[in-house]
């Protein structure tokens, strides 16, 4: 059988891998296992490096040099010879893979040209994926802080839930609110972690998880909006239900926008930002109605809109930032670990939650003082 037979080829590229991402040094450590493996089955194998992030000047200038996997003699226990080529291949690579700049990563992992160096490579297994979560690189500050953040919410999300120390006026009906707005930053960031984690695995997983990140800040937009409609609009059931009907569909329609192919391309950044900044600012309508009706005194101070104000710019900053890639487009190569643009916005991300959790407590805690009254002509 030639060595280009099909049957050979993840082994060939496996072993690419291998020499491109390791180096020389590597492959000639490995070199004498992957023939000694290879002679128990009948096999003939050499492995040369490629050149590729070779040390070497030379070798990288050898591009069209031999193929990294010559197969001089095939019996039939190949199939079985080739399985235990590519886990020896696989565990080494796994162990010792190296950043890479951006200039040589294929074209699905590049995002950003203003990070230069710091990449992580094509992962070949999730293991490596996340492992690699314990190594810097450009997605390391990404991974933590949502990684965190997840963690945060979760553990008060539950202390929420069951506290018993909570007066609630309404208890299954706020638990429900309070847990819409929990689960909906829960999976957010719970999405948005493991997306960055293992979107260097394939295309296709980049593909797959990017739909989830995204889906997850609709989900957060959504969740954020129904406690605060509940208690703005507490004596108003009408508009309540109309406001949360219409929030509700617009997040479905984001996350159906999010998961045609191409919203996760570089040349549809703006349009992501955009889609999910419309989303977020749709609720300037029932804050401008909340204020009209409250007036504003009592709307910035029971009424809680500032921290409802905060949020909103917190939010703007970081979507306003990640769209412009400040500030690593005036520092390119700068800012590729640390303090990088979509760094700066998982921060934000997480505060604004924090910010907004804070808010609709106060207002939980002055309609619990009420004990559930209302009066005419408010919809606090």
């Amino acid at each position: 059988m030639p060595p280009s037979s099909p049957i050979m080829e993840p082994l060939k590229e496996r072993a690419g891998w291998c020499a491109g991402y390791l180096g020389e040094e590597a492959v000639a450590e490995m070199r004498p296992l992957l023939q000694e493996n290879a002679g128990q089955d009948g096999i003939e194998m050499k492995v040369e490096p490629t050149g590729w992030g070779s040390d070497d000047p030379e070798l990288e200038e050898e591009d069209t040099g031999p193929d990294p996997v010559r197969v001089l003699m095939l019996p039939l226990q190949a199939q079985h010879a080739m399985e235990k080529m590519e886990e020896f291949v696989l565990k080494v690579w796994e162990g010792r893979w190296r950043v890479m700049p951006y200039d040589v990563l294929p074209d699905w992992l590049k995002d950003n040209d203003f990070l230069l160096h710091g990449h992580r490579p094509p992962m070949p297994s999730f293991r490596a994926c996340f492992r690699s979560i314990f190594r810097l690189h450009t997605e390391t500050g990404n991974i933590w802080t949502h990684l965190l953040g997840f963690l945060f919410f979760l553990v008060l999300g539950i202390g929420y839930m069951f506290s018993p120390n909570m007066k609630y006026v309404a208890p299954i009906q706020e638990r429900v609110v309070f847990g819409i707005f929990f689960l909906g930053a829960i999976l957010c960031l719970c999405f948005s972690w493991l997306f960055h984690t293992v979107y260097c695995h394939s295309e296709k997983v980049s593909r797959t998880f990017s739909k989830l990140d995204y889906s997850g800040i609709a989900l957060l937009t959504m969740g954020s909006f129904v406690p605060w409609l509940y208690y703005s609009f507490y004596c108003s059931p009408q508009p309540q239900l109309i406001y949360l009907i219409i929030i509700c569909v617009l997040g479905i329609t984001a996350i159906t926008v999010s998961q045609w192919d191409h919203f996760a391309t570089p040349q549809y950044r703006a349009v992501r930002a955009g889609v999910f900044l419309g989303l977020g600012l749709s609720g300037l309508v029932p804050t401008l109605h909340f204020m009209i009706t409250e007036g504003f005194i009592k709307a910035t101070t029971v009424g809680q809109i500032g921290w409802l104000f905060l949020m909103a710019v917190l939010y703007i900053l970081g979507v306003g930032l990640y769209a412009a890639r400040i500030p690593e487009r005036f520092f390119p190569g700068k800012c590729d670990i640390w303090f990088h643009s979509h760094q700066i916005f998982h921060v934000l991300v997480v505060a604004a939650a924090c910010v907004h959790l804070h808010g609709v407590s106060q207002l939980q805690a002055f309609r619990s003082s009420l004990g559930g009254s209302c009066t005419e002509n408010t919809v606090l």
